[in-house]
């Protein structure tokens, strides 16, 4: 891959250029091209290569005439960034690991058997020696469904062994709503109820179909864990937090009396008991701790008539940096597609704006850091918005867009209802595009991109996906294309730029949330969650702020 100077020098063609309204695939191409080359390093939090993005990122937003929108300076200007504290956990050895399975010890491979990540409650140095595991199904405690998995069993001191997603993915119906997962099924709520209930350790069972990715994306990563800074940390992680293999499971299982689907069948059922097994687990980590400062990136359009209400793009500048060398050598986890394509196309909407004249409402142009390691960099800015969220319109984020073509669809993550997606599906149409429905909500993709964070706080928000109709081949190609990139190159470092993709159809992408955004920032809507929505309430509780001057 060839290397690109860098930074603002190298973006003054960006500024200097008499810009057509439409939107470039020669500069989107530009972008993906640069920011996931092999010189930025993977991107990863609290690296030179963190660094270098968010240099170019500033630069990129500076040549096309955003405003810096970042933290407040002591003379009352803004930066272009902002920044988010973080603990670093690395580890400084391979864990040592092993089972004991039904009296025989059985030594762990670190990502072939196990897959433990460096420690985030707060230690250095985690040993554990003969803890029992028990399994608790799905491990999911859901009052309000009139379900536990945990029933009245203490798991304190335990390391507790889980399904991954929702007790009705493998059924397609039942009190979890069916096919689409919910916050349930997510590996971070099973580490988050193991913590509650003082666990030891959880360990969840990897199958590709229920996690929606192979056992490649759960072997990466693992050496070094972020978190968002926390009075005790032991009360939100556990000592051990890891996958399982399901080859591993399947012994366990075996040596407890019974079968892996026999165990996951029982576990279906709301009467399901935890089950002690006939397994104990020894494990040594030891990590480095320290504390990071990483960067959002933050340009802001103010709004010609009402500046104080604003519409957010999101996307993350972060990637996976580098890691063990592949089958042919590479060690860098480029990150073209996840997500330099989305950063090309933000900084592409930001010109297109500027060279517009805006809109009434401010436009904020939000690249957060850190997504990778848990959404970190946009929970951060939820919790300490430079904005007011009840005075955010609404969130915008694009998170690997398609590179194969325009579509004759959008698709949008997950399945939730919102004003936000009627506008979308109301634009599209004009544009001859439908909206198709998430094609896998079991893959509980509503949790896993930067506009969730912004849900949780009531904001409504919705990470935009190209569509799986493609206008060259169709939802058979399409598809096809999808199984390849979620198998082979998800969060693998063959995620690299590639001269035989056709942007057209980001750019098409591009055009309609332009249109959504013209639309809402011209005008005095406030998008809201559907009825019954969980974040609706939020959302409501702040009414008044923005009923004030209308």
């Amino acid at each position: 891959m060839p290397r690109f100077l860098i930074g603002v020098s190298a973006l003054a063609m960006f500024a200097g250029c008499a810009f057509a309204q439409d939107f470039s695939i020669e500069r989107i191409d530009h972008h993906i091209r640069t920011l996931s080359d092999d010189s930025f390093e993977g991107r990863a939090p609290g690296t030179v290569g963190e660094r270098m993005t968010v240099a170019y990122l500033s630069g990129a937003f500076s040549a096309v005439g955003l405003e810096p929108g970042g933290d407040l300076r002591p003379d009352g200007t803004r930066s272009w960034t902002q920044d988010v504290t973080l603990n670093r956990s690395t580890m400084v050895e391979d864990p040592v690991l092993s089972l004991s399975i039904g009296g025989e010890r059985v030594p762990m491979v670190q990502e072939k058997d196990l897959a433990v990540r460096a420690p985030v409650n707060g230690s250095e140095r985690v040993e554990l020696e003969d803890v029992p595991l028990i399994f608790v199904g799905y491990g999911a405690h859901a009052p309000e469904r009139d379900w536990s998995d945990f029933k009245d069993v203490d798991v304190e001191g335990k390391v507790i062994v889980a399904l991954v997603n929702d007790p009705d993915f493998e059924t397609g119906e039942g009190v979890f709503g069916g096919e689409a997962m919910t916050y349930y099924g997510r590996w971070t709520y099973k580490y988050e109820e193991a913590a509650r209930r003082g666990a030891a350790g959880v360990l969840v069972i990897h199958e590709t179909e229920p996690a929606s990715y192979p056992w490649g994306v759960i072997a990466n990563g693992n050496h070094t864990t972020l978190d968002i800074v926390r009075d005790d940390p032991a009360a939100a992680h556990s000592a051990l937090q890891g996958w399982m293999h399901v080859d591993i499971a399947r012994r366990v299982f075996e040596a407890a009396g019974t079968s892996y689907e026999d165990a996951k069948a029982m576990a279906q059922q709301p009467e399901f008991q935890p089950m002690e097994l006939d397994a104990t687990i020894d494990a040594t980590l030891v990590s480095r701790k320290e504390r990071i400062t990483v960067k959002n990136v933050v340009g802001i359009l103010p709004g010609s008539n009402r500046p104080d209400e604003h519409i957010l793009f999101t996307g993350h500048h972060d990637h996976l940096g580098v890691g063990q060398p592949d089958e042919t050598g590479d060690t860098i986890y480029n990150g073209a597609i996840d997500n330099a394509t989305g950063l090309a196309l933000m900084i592409e909407m930001a010109r297109a704006f500027v060279e517009t004249g805006g809109t009434e409402r401010s436009l904020v142009f939000l690249a957060v850091g850190a997504e990778e390691s848990g959404l970190l960099g946009a929970k951060y800015y939820a919790a300490n918005p430079l904005y007011p969220l009840e005075k955010t319109v609404g969130v915008i984020n694009t998170d690997a867009p398609g590179v194969h073509g325009p579509t004759r669809d959008f698709s949008i993550s997950g399945s939730a209802k919102l004003g936000l997606l009627d506008v979308l599906i109301e634009e599209a149409e004009e544009r001859g595009r439908r909206y198709s429905p998430d094609p896998n909500p079991a893959a509980g993709s509503f949790f896993r991109s930067d506009h969730f964070p912004f849900a949780q706080v009531g904001v409504p928000a919705v990470s935009f996906r190209s569509g799986r109709d493609l206008v060259d081949g169709g939802t058979e190609r399409a598809a096809a294309i999808a199984a390849a990139y979620s198998a082979e190159d998800y969060h693998q470092q063959s995620d690299e730029w590639s001269p035989d993709w056709d942007l057209s159809g980001l750019v098409a992408d591009a055009e309609l949330i332009y249109a959504v955004a013209e639309r809402l920032g011209n005008s005095s809507e406030w998008p809201n969650w559907a009825e019954g929505s969980e974040f609706k309430a939020l959302r409501d509780a702040s009414a008044d702020a923005r009923s004030q001057g209308q």
